[in-house]
């Protein structure tokens, strides 16, 4: 089992430090560039292709942050490289373009986007190139289900869970009551295998992430952007995924 310790170590800036105002863009090289040049670690997502690459990108689709428009999964992964993102010069990177850029000078946490529809190819292409990156790096997820594909396909490689205490709509609208519960409790254990949690900030009080703390598991914060946000993933986790502000 690889030690996920080193995601502790430092703030991690999420998606990279970004900041609208100044062009720089969640998820992009120059938020992962700001985040190096301050030393931070750095969280960023990833979403499949069509033709199954994974991609530096959060949403599911491509209009709030890109010229284009319509579902991601649409475009192959030199199509999705092209398109422009809005105000700015950068484009989508690959996730193998993040760890050629990166080069093991910063830790990375990589976010594993899933609409739970059991389709785990995205995790098993995350998993090996993490497995092949020469630096520290951690897969998660929202869903055991990916994170249980990474533990198949690469075992050595740190995975956790993404968490919060309760899933409802309209943020989760596919989410039963029974799953909610079984998510927020963390009680997929015996399947994902997780060995490392991040967990809503504001939720921190919940028994799970206690527990897995507890535990001696690393325990992460997520998304702190104000002082009293900071305060409470400094009395309740081992570190903070931030934005909005350089700590």
């Amino acid at each position: 089992m690889s030690d996920p310790g080193f995601l502790t170590a430092r703030p991690v800036a999420h998606r990279g430090l970004h900041d609208a105002a100044r062009g720089i863009v969640e998820n992009s090289a120059s938020a992962v560039d700001a985040a190096m040049a301050g030393g931070f670690a750095i969280e960023v997502d990833v979403q499949a292709s069509a033709d199954g690459e994974a991609m530096v990108f959060h949403d599911f689709a491509l209009d709030r942050l890109t010229a284009a428009c319509g579902p991601l999964n649409a475009l192959a992964a030199d199509a999705l490289r092209a398109v422009p993102f809005k105000a700015t010069a950068d484009r989508m990177m690959r996730l193998s373009d993040l760890f050629d850029r990166v080069a093991g000078r910063v830790p990375l946490l990589i976010e594993i986007k899933s609409d739970f529809s059991g389709d785990t190819r995205l995790a098993a292409r995350a998993a090996q190139l993490a497995c092949a990156y020469g630096g520290p790096v951690a897969l998660m997820s929202f869903d055991p289900a990916m994170v249980a594909a990474v533990h198949a396909a690469a075992p050595t490689v740190p995975r956790g869970m993404v968490a919060e205490r309760h899933y409802r709509p309209p943020g989760w609208p596919a989410v039963t009551a029974r799953r909610s519960f079984c998510l927020g409790n963390l009680l997929h254990w015996p399947q994902s295998r997780f060995q490392f949690v991040a967990y809503r900030v504001a939720d921190l009080d919940a028994a799970a992430p206690r527990l897995a703390r507890g535990l001696g598991m690393p325990l992460l914060a997520w998304t702190v952007r104000t002082p009293d946000e900071r305060a409470q993933a400094m009395r309740g986790a081992d570190q903070m995924i931030f934005e909005g502000f350089v700590p």
